[in-house]
């Protein structure tokens, strides 16, 4: 691999960890779909690019969609000559499909702690903070769920690439500057969720925009997130569930919020995350919101 970050160069093996591919399979994809081009090595060793890393992982995902490959070929190659022709010079980045990703996915494959942790200190000072979380932990920690539900990547493998990114927010968290005045946003898991990496970035977005947060942690005890709520008298409360688990553990664990919601009207209450919105279709909620973006929630005066 090139040290130059602009010019970064993957052998096949590297390719294979970082796309979930075999070495057969792209091979094959090269050579009778042409997908992508390697350059030669004087050794004849094939090497790749960003660009080649992207066509081959969107080719990768139409095929687990139901496109033959075929077809995921031509979307693939269609898609990329628009994208070259409406933006060339800041279509990587907006992506969230660059070199970091795929490094990340890479040392991840292996577990590899200190290769994470460096690859993460280097996205981020290279692409501010903004940038860093839209287009690398997003989508690094998206495709790590979808590698985990899909089997391609053990339950040890999804556990420490999620530790090491959640470690590395509560870093930038803890160290963000903000005004002590600053409006509070409170942000917690349901208890039974331990997925936490999805309220560090919303929280992270949030003091961006000029709050300050607090975070209960994952699966808090019954009756912490009201207690917190009281003491803290926060301006917003996001709640958080990536599964429905919390909901199968305690039943009436909505309703009792919605209640408690119901009774603090000087603080906004939403929900979000996957397993939230999942189980709250059709569930009558009175006074908390559901909600899918954080711009829906800091920009409210």
């Amino acid at each position: 691999m090139n040290s130059n970050a602009a010019k970064w160069h993957y052998n096949i093996t590297q390719v294979s960890e970082i796309t979930g591919l075999s070495k057969q399979v792209i091979r094959k994809w090269e050579e009778r779909y042409r997908l992508v081009q390697p350059e030669r090595l004087e050794n004849g060793h094939r090497v790749y690019n960003e660009k080649d890393l992207q066509l081959l992982l969107k080719v990768r995902n139409l095929s687990q969609q139901g496109y033959s490959i075929k077809q995921a070929v031509v979307i693939a190659q269609e898609q990329e000559a628009k994208e070259e022709l409406s933006s060339p010079s800041i279509k990587h980045v907006e992506e969230g499909m660059n070199d970091f990703f795929f490094l990340l996915l890479e040392k991840g494959a292996h577990c590899n702690e200190n290769e994470l942790n460096r690859i993460l200190q280097q996205a981020h000072h290279s692409l501010g903070l903004s940038k860093f979380l839209s287009t690398v932990v997003i989508p690094f920690m998206k495709e790590i769920g979808n590698r985990w539900e899909k089997k391609e990547w053990t339950e040890y493998q999804e556990a420490v690439s999620s530790m090491i990114v959640r470690d590395y927010l509560v870093q930038i968290r803890r160290n963000f500057p903000y005004k002590e005045d600053a409006p509070l946003i409170m942000g917690a898991c349901l208890p039974g969720e331990y997925h936490e990496v999805p309220l560090h970035i919303l929280l992270l977005q949030a003091m961006m925009a000029g709050w300050k947060s607090f975070l209960v942690g994952s699966s808090p005890a019954l009756g912490a997130i009201e207690s917190l709520v009281e003491q803290l008298q926060p301006k917003v409360v996001l709640l958080s569930a990536s599964t429905t688990l919390p909901f199968e553990s305690h039943p009436t664990l909505l309703e009792g919020l919605d209640r408690f919601a119901a009774k603090h009207r000087t603080t906004r209450f939403y929900i979000g995350g996957a397993g939230s919105i999942e189980f709250i279709k059709g569930y009558p909620l009175q006074s908390i919101n559901v909600v899918n973006d954080i711009e829906e929630i800091i920009n409210l005066p």
